[in-house]
């Protein structure tokens, strides 16, 4: 009697580990916002104790005035270039059997999420904390707050459909139309917006070779060596064994991207500590807007739960290593655009875990799979 019941327990325990509930980050990921604060304090410190080696790192640029930083686009790279490689743009042949889910995403990430988040940026730099922030720093804080809303999240984002019991094919498909689209639409929106709700001037050229080398470049790197692993090795190998090894060279190339950046920015974030909260606001209401419209209109138009959870964490979350080289290619390392695109790094996870909460809470709403029309 006593070995049933330890095997009943042994049974129960298997099955928790088993349930979708209790899915897990892993440590990197988990704790990502506690590395970036690590990293931004570690900058700082760097920033002050060693000015002249940080001045030196901040002066490799690609060509005089080009504002693109050698050690930070090398940094960006390593992070871009593997979720470049797990991008499938086979998988967007079967769209068509079920597109609603994907054209609710594509009109939350391209005609609310950019102009939703300029909007509040203006509101709230220009008017709500114009007594502590000066006109200059609100300029730069609502040019990077576009510049990260104006990238929907590409590599995060499958770790959030992992934990919300998303559809990885079709969260794959969201992934690979939203990247396509990136490479037309990401440079105009973010000049025009940028140019319309602040004084900056958004130089065309340098945001043009900015999605050249942070998109374009590891976009058809990421392509070609997923083609040549697989054709070499296979897919198995590929998923399997060889992406789980990039995981860390992506996640510490970007905390050393932060480091760097608060380096760059030491006497910046020391004078205006209070910017950093205040930053973070506007992005937080952006975040929760969005997500909350997605995952409403997923409901609304009756599509099945796997797909609507993913839907309103893309519609949520942002493709932030983009951003920040966009910003620091535009406006400079220890510009004001470029911090608040850090703040977004900052809250991110905490942020994303809590949609999927509720996600999770909620799947109730949807109708049974087989049963969505999206």
């Amino acid at each position: 009697m006593e070995e049933m019941v330890n095997r009943d327990r042994a049974e129960d325990a298997a099955g928790l580990q088993q349930a979708p509930g209790k899915k897990r980050l892993g440590p990197f990921e988990r704790y990502l916002s506690v590395w970036v604060g690590m990293c931004m304090i570690a900058g700082v410190f760097l920033g002050k104790l060693l000015p002249g080696f940080i001045r030196g790192l901040r002066g490799l640029e690609f060509g005089a005035n080009s504002q693109i930083n050698v050690p930070i686009a090398v940094l960006i790279w390593l992070m871009i270039i593997p979720m470049m490689m797990k991008v499938d743009f086979a998988a967007i042949g079967g769209i068509g059997r079920r597109p609603r889910g994907l054209l609710i995403t594509l009109f939350v990430n391209w005609l609310v999420k950019p102009f939703s988040m300029a909007i509040l940026a203006w509101v709230f730099f220009r008017i709500v904390f114009s007594a502590w922030i000066t006109p200059a720093d609100a300029d730069q804080y609502i040019a990077g707050a576009i510049i990260l809303a104006a990238a929907p999240c590409t590599a995060m984002v499958f770790v959030w459909s992992y934990l919300s019991d998303g559809d990885p094919a079709y969260t794959l498909v969201q992934v690979s139309v939203n990247d396509l689209i990136m490479l037309v639409l990401f440079a105009p929106i973010v000049r025009f917006l940028v140019s319309g709700a602040s004084n900056l001037h958004v130089p065309f050229r340098v945001l043009l070779y900015s999605v050249i080398i942070f998109i374009v470049i590891p976009l058809v790197a990421g392509v070609a060596l997923r083609r040549w692993f697989i054709r070499r090795h296979g897919r198995a190998w590929f998923e399997e064994q060889l992406l789980p090894r990039f995981a860390p060279v992506s996640m510490t190339a970007l905390l050393v991207t932060l480091m760097l950046i608060f380096g760059f920015q030491a006497d910046n974030i020391t004078g205006k500590f209070l910017n950093v909260v205040l930053i973070a606001i506007p992005i937080l209401i952006q975040v929760y807007f969005n997500s909350s419209l997605t995952y409403g209109l997923m409901r609304l138009f009756k599509v099945e739960y796997a797909i609507a959870a993913p839907g309103a964490l893309i519609g949520a979350s942002n493709f932030f290593e983009l951003a920040v080289a966009t910003a620091i290619a535009l406006f400079g390392p220890g510009s004001g655009a470029a911090l608040a695109t850090v703040v977004g790094v900052l809250i991110e996870v905490p942020v994303m875990l809590s949609v999927c909460s509720v996600c999770k809470r909620t799947r109730h709403w949807f109708p049974a799979p087989g049963l969505s029309i999206g």
